[in-house]
């Protein structure tokens, strides 16, 4: 362990080296990534230090102790090993923890698709329900929200709506998100209090840029039409809604909300790297199989991940058992307590997977 974190600490000494050399500091895009490597290693480097200065202070004590014959100094040296090796099993787990390769997309903003699912326009009211949750939860975190396309029902809600959040690490918190959403409650629609089962499948996307993914402008068709609201009532007479299909993989994305054609071709394009980036990472996991580290946060969507009970007042993420109240989760206050409990059980499990 100690050599591996001597030379951890002596690439860590060389990367502050660069960031101080004229030449990487003249080219930005280089100091750029040295400095973001640098930032990323901070907290491995301090856990480092404060392992082998543990490491020293016991041999240190030990030398001591071997040749000391002063009771009083025995007593106080040996209290000072004891304390720092009961430091090293937690100093190492965390450790262990840093040099686990993180997941390259967490730096990344999303695109988070709601689709209404079993239940009519119930489903949809909870899609909109869904929807709310997360502009709360990102409003409390310093994030944006941008709605990029939606498809609103005319009971209330959406029957599919798809979002741009962006901010500081958003994937990483986000991804715990995708799978089924199921509540159990008394649909606004229903006259005789009988409670209803419904779904919506929430999909977090990993934002995709032109380096991740490439696409071939052959490879695409693309549809202009008039923009409706619900009910097609319609919303304007300019052909400003746009579609595209990737003909290679059959994916169809459209957009309808933005002012121009040209805002919603752009938005397409986000959305149509977006899904192409998440096919390709599902292909890569799936030639992994059963050697990914972690299965938390990467749910599919056919996954049933959270129920949200009205009745009883409570929110059960399945993957965890971590219970919650209703309206605690649903209004976004405590949905940060459930996402904390699967990034702790993600780390939980990576952590057995190193050992």
């Amino acid at each position: 362990m100690r050599d591996k974190l001597e030379k951890i600490l002596s690439a860590y000494a060389d990367l502050e080296k660069k960031l101080a050399d004229p030449a990487v500091v003249s080219d930005p895009k280089e100091y750029a990534r040295i400095a973001k490597e640098h930032a990323d290693q901070a907290e491995l480097v301090e856990l480092s230090r404060s392992y082998i200065d543990a490491l020293d202070d016991i041999e240190a004590a030990k030398e001591l102790l071997s040749g000391s014959s002063d009771a009083e100094e025995k007593e106080m040296l040996q209290a000072d090993i004891s304390e720092n090796e009961a430091k090293l099993p937690e100093l190492e787990d965390e450790i262990k923890i840093k040099l686990i390769p993180g997941d390259p997309n967490d730096e990344k903003d999303t695109i988070v698709e709601i689709r209404a699912g079993v239940g009519g326009d119930e489903a949809a009211i909870f899609a909109g329900d869904l929807f709310k949750m997360y502009e709360r939860f990102a409003e409390s975190r310093g994030w944006k929200v941008q709605v990029l396309s939606s498809s609103p029902s005319e009971a209330g809600g959406f029957k599919t709506i798809e979002f741009k959040v962006t901010g500081e690490k958003v994937y990483s918190v986000m991804k715990f998100e995708s799978g089924v959403h199921r509540v159990q409650r008394v649909p606004k629609t229903e006259s005789q209090g009988r409670i209803q089962t419904s779904t919506a499948t929430v999909a977090v996307l990993p934002e995709a840029d032109d380096i991740d993914i490439q696409i071939n402008q052959e490879d695409l068709r693309i549809d202009t039409y008039c923009a409706s609201g619900p009910g097609g009532q319609g919303v304007n007479t300019t052909y400003s809604a746009v579609r595209i299909t990737h003909l290679p993989t059959n994916t169809v994305v459209q957009s309808q909300d933005q002012r121009s054609q040209i805002q919603n071709r752009e938005v397409c394009m986000q959305m149509l790297r977006a899904r192409l980036y998440e096919q390709e990472l599902e292909r890569q996991q799936a030639e992994q199989g059963a050697d990914r580290l972690s299965q938390i946060g990467h749910g599919a969507r056919s996954e049933k991940i959270r129920t949200y009970n009205q009745p009883q007042d409570r929110v059960t993420d399945h993957r965890i058992g971590f219970n919650g109240t209703y309206n605690g989760v649903l209004l976004g206050d405590t949905l940060p307590s459930v996402i904390e409990s699967l990034a702790a059980a993600e780390r939980a499990e990576k952590l057995a997977q190193a050992v």
